[in-house]
């Protein structure tokens, strides 16, 4: 795509050939003539990319740089595409490679994760001790709490003194009850008879009276 004639500045986009999942990169070339091309070096730059880390806009700047200069007093735009287009090829071929690497690294980390998880962190007199440190200001401070809770419910709970000062009625309740009752109490007279006067059947003739030797031990 031509943009000037004066200088004379257009740009091209290269694609590399489709990768694994039918992935391309792609990168948009700009280049302006100078006075004296090709005796002198174009001016060059990426406008766009897809599917390019800084990584690689970095290698292919530098792949430019390279290819201007071993080419210098040629005409070379075709030259410079041509390397481009290879070391996007390159590239599409090391994503693959590299998402090979993400993944078995990601599953050395799950299995690191997992043996430590299984063999748990060593026991040693330090970490033990700290952990023992720990542990007894956590249990001393759960105690703490604990007094604490029982001296509060100790001070909220009221003396009989106190609860008299705070209710005067507490002290004819009794009478009070017993007004309510009718201030009279039946009593059984029959319950106090002497026992002589108690009609008690005889032993003998009890059907479940089992005599026993009473001289004997």
């Amino acid at each position: 795509t031509v943009l000037s004639e004066k200088p004379t500045t257009f740009t091209i986009t290269v694609t590399s050939e489709a990768g694994e999942n039918d992935e391309t990169v792609q990168t948009t070339l700009k280049f302006t003539y100078r006075e004296k091309y090709p005796d002198e070096t174009p001016l060059y730059e990426i406008v766009s990319q897809e599917n390019l880390d800084d990584n690689d806009v970095t290698d292919i700047i530098k792949l430019l740089e390279q290819q201007a200069e071993e080419n210098l007093g040629m005409v070379m735009i075709f030259t410079l595409v041509s390397a481009v287009q290879e070391k996007l090829n390159e590239i599409v071929d090391q994503i693959k490679t590299r998402r090979e690497e993400e993944k078995k690294q990601k599953e050395r980390e799950a299995e690191e994760e997992e043996k430590q998880r299984f063999h748990g962190t060593p026991v040693t007199i330090e970490n033990f001790l700290n952990w023992k440190a720990k542990f007894d200001a956590e249990l001393l401070e759960i105690k703490r709490k604990k007094m604490k809770e029982e001296e509060q419910a100790g001070k909220n709970k009221l003396s009989g003194k106190q609860l008299f000062e705070m209710d005067h009625n507490l002290d004819t309740s009794d009478i009070q009850f017993l007004e309510e009752a009718g201030n009279s109490v039946e009593v059984d007279e029959s319950l106090f008879q002497e026992m002589d006067d108690l009609e008690l059947e005889d032993e003998e003739d009890d059907p479940d009276y089992n005599p026993v030797n009473l001289d004997s031990d």
